[in-house]
């Protein structure tokens, strides 16, 4: 019988840069006349708007089912998230499966909601900016050309927010390779990401967000790495190793 064991943990930090408005919705109990119908998420603690670990990893997961052809049409018509008895799904193995079977062990992906970066919280302070604004969308009568604003609450760019990932090494009985090599598809999704949208109205121009991430490598004296520098540092570090 193979034991499971925790071989490594890896930290994968970095910056959440707002290029469009980003807006990440949050509940609206009370509504008041002429209040904001579309508001964005807000730690409770401080009123200061977050990305919450949950939507994040969400959009990594559903970006990555898309490329890797993860989604069946006919056996998945309700549009669930992908699960299955493969252990060697990278899927299932990194983001967790409702399907579970010993081989594969826990989820590896733990994703932390992501806070304003303090620093430049203070400099938008200073400044007497403001981190989030109010954009009206207009919906076009198709018979008399009338437009209805409706107001949506946004995060303003420029903003940054900080973010973390916990990447767990389980040894399954191969000494933890495969882990290793599905690592690249962290930095993938994140690329995905960049391509597409976070949180709602990407369509419409929210959303557009890009990644950087700091630099662990102790031979590389750059202190942070943009997604696509990533993924060609990991697919030199394996052709290496391959070699």
């Amino acid at each position: 019988m193979t034991n499971i064991k925790l071989n490594k943990v890896i930290n994968i930090k970095g910056f959440i840069k707002v290029i469009t408005g980003l807006h990440i919705g949050g509940g609206n109990e009370k509504m008041e006349i002429g209040g904001m119908d579309n508001p964005i998420i807000r730690n409770p603690t401080d009123n200061m708007p977050y990305i919450p670990g949950s939507s994040l990893k969400g959009k990594m997961r559903s970006l990555l089912e898309w490329k890797e052809g993860k989604l069946n049409l006919e056996k998945n018509k309700e549009g669930e998230v992908h699960s299955c008895y493969d252990k060697n799904c990278p899927i299932c193995r990194i983001f967790g499966s409702t399907k579970r079977i010993k081989e594969r062990g826990s989820t590896r992906l733990i994703v932390r909601d992501a806070f304003i970066n303090k620093n430049l919280y203070e400099k938008f302070m200073e400044k007497g900016l403001q981190i989030t604004e109010d954009k009206y969308e207009n919906t076009i009568n198709r018979i008399n050309a009338e437009a209805v604003p409706r107001p949506i609450e946004r995060v303003v760019p420029g903003v940054i927010f900080d973010f973390e990932m916990i990447y767990k090494i389980i040894d399954t009985g191969d000494g933890g390779e495969k882990d290793r090599e599905y690592l690249k598809y962290i930095y993938e999704a994140l690329e995905l990401i960049e391509n597409d949208t976070l949180g709602g109205g990407g369509s419409r121009g929210n959303g557009k967000v890009e990644f950087v991430i700091k630099n662990t490598d102790e031979n590389d004296d750059r202190k942070y790495l943009g997604v696509k520098e990533y993924i060609e540092k990991i697919k030199k570090s394996n052709n290496e190793q391959g070699n």
